[in-house]
């Protein structure tokens, strides 16, 4: 297996985040969850070092947003849920780090978040987004929402599926704690590109690109898939 890239950080003044907080905590992010767990990366060659690109992983536990960027070789952004920010310990850290917000509810706020997300690839970055929405509660792969598919559309970005095994024996569902020296192992697979799905402006595109994307993770990963 090929040696995975030494993480860098990559400054961006005039994106989403803080620079001079989200350096400091996403080293110490990055070196701690590689020493406290056995972070396995597989496909690491398909993450590229530079150019943008849109990650789409399954999501288990709420740790899956650590592990991912711990795995990867570049500073990431992504979407997270509004809800975040009404909490106190979470308001300041999350967007501080790159978290877009966004309203699950969808219309004009869930597309102020893709505006966001559009600049942040815009710009080169990578950036991450869950396409099932939410995590799964029972374990199966969930049918993905479009708008990674959409952004890639926009951007002209690949998408990379993304399957990590081990988060839920790390912490399982309503717990809180993290429980230590477990394997946790990120898969990531070959870019997807939207050009690869036919006419640009099929508005069936975006779905099937995402349902090929939700195959691959559903490959990676194992899990059963359900189309709803």
């Amino acid at each position: 297996m090929p040696s995975r890239p030494k993480y860098r950080f990559e400054a961006a003044p005039d994106l989403p985040g803080s620079d001079r907080l989200a350096r400091p905590l996403l080293g110490a992010i990055n070196g701690g969850l590689n020493l406290f767990w056995n972070l396995k990366v597989e496909g690491a060659d398909h993450v590229p070092l530079s150019g943008p690109a849109i990650l789409c992983p399954n999501h288990l536990s709420f740790c899956d947003s650590m592990f991912l960027p711990a795995a990867l070789p570049r500073r990431t952004w992504a979407i997270g849920k509004g809800e975040y920010l009404d909490d106190w310990k979470t308001k300041h850290l999350f967007p501080a780090m790159g978290m877009i917000p966004v309203d699950r509810t969808g219309g004009e706020a869930a597309q102020r978040a893709l505006d966001a997300a559009a600049r942040v690839l815009d710009a080169g970055k990578l950036f991450m987004i869950y396409p099932e929405g939410t995590r799964s509660r029972d374990q199966k792969l969930h049918k993905g929402r479009t708008g990674a598919a959409r952004l890639s559309q926009r951007t002209g970005a690949p998408i990379i599926p993304v399957g990590i095994l081990g988060t839920l024996d790390v912490q399982p569902v309503g717990s809180v704690a993290l429980r230590p020296f477990k394997d946790v192992t990120v898969k990531c697979g070959a870019p997807i590109h939207a050009g690869d799905f036919g006419d640009p402006n099929d508005p069936r595109l975006a779905r099937k690109m995402i349902d090929a994307v939700m195959f691959e993770i559903a490959q990676m990963t194992g899990q059963q898939y359900v189309h709803t």
